[in-house]
């Protein structure tokens, strides 16, 4: 079974993880057909809207460290194709869709803010989870959890490494809808199937005069998060960050 399922369907192009045996976290493979997929959209004429969404109890839990040593194996290139898709996103001429049907943590949460449209279950969670293994925000979430929350809620999220439901994170004006799990599918293909059939050239007008209002830091943060996640990558609390995440344990951080 593939841990990227991709369908063209009306218009729409659904990108669907599905890696529910944990939790939709990113392979590096998955993460470059993302991006790859995203990017190729701009010249494709059956696709009109990109949609990203996930299997099973989880939208995406972001990049996958499980496995012994996964510091050893966690390198700025996973950062690299996290980037990478961030920019996919924001740079498509065409509405991106975050179908959040559960858990959206890490760079997976990231993924899904940075979307035009963001249409969370309820019972669905977005977290900023870095903090509990010793590392940064990365995605450009410090720049577009910012624009959409403000500053002081932003800094919860990132330090506090607290969940906000999906009602929450709705009030907060983080993302755009929020609907009953079992209207979910519903409401997702109705608003799919809007856009779909909407004006494209007016839809790629909005969404690049609406980024560059608001969005006009995410390079520099982009920049500056993968900078800081290199510097932090090398330290000791990161590795045990992430033998404490893979042992079900709180970590231990020392600073050093």
């Amino acid at each position: 079974m593939a841990e990227l399922e991709v369908r063209v369907e009306d218009g729409a192009l659904w990108l669907t993880l599905n890696r529910p045996e944990v939790f939709n976290a990113l392979s590096a493979q998955m993460a470059v057909e993302i991006a790859e997929l995203t990017e190729q959209a701009t010249a494709r004429d059956d696709v009109r809207v990109v949609v990203l969404t996930g299997t099973g109890p989880a939208f995406s839990t972001g990049a996958d460290i499980s496995g012994d040593n996964a510091h050893e194996n966690f390198d700025v290139r996973a950062l690299d194709a996290a980037n990478r898709i961030i920019r996919a996103i924001v740079n498509l001429d065409k509405p991106v869709v975050a179908a959040v049907n559960g858990v959206a943590a890490g760079v997976g949460c990231s993924a899904a803010l940075a979307s035009d449209i963001v249409v969370a279950a309820e019972s669905a969670s977005f977290l900023l989870a870095f903090a509990r293994i010793g590392l940064m925000p990365d995605g450009g979430a410090t720049a577009t959890v910012a624009a959409s929350i403000g500053r002081a809620r932003a800094m919860r999220m990132a330090l506090l490494a607290e969940p906000l439901t999906a009602r929450e994170a709705y009030e907060a004006g983080l993302v755009t809808h929020v609907v009953a799990d079992d209207e979910f599918p519903a409401v997702v293909e109705k608003i799919v199937r809007r856009l779909a059939s909407g004006p494209p050239l007016a839809f790629a007008a909005s969404k690049k005069a609406i980024n560059a209002a608001t969005l006009g830091q995410l390079e520099a943060a982009l920049e500056a998060e993968r900078t800081g996640q290199t510097l932090l990558l090398r330290t000791d609390d990161v590795a045990e960050g992430m033998r404490a995440f893979g042992e079900r344990r709180r970590p231990t951080f020392r600073g050093e």
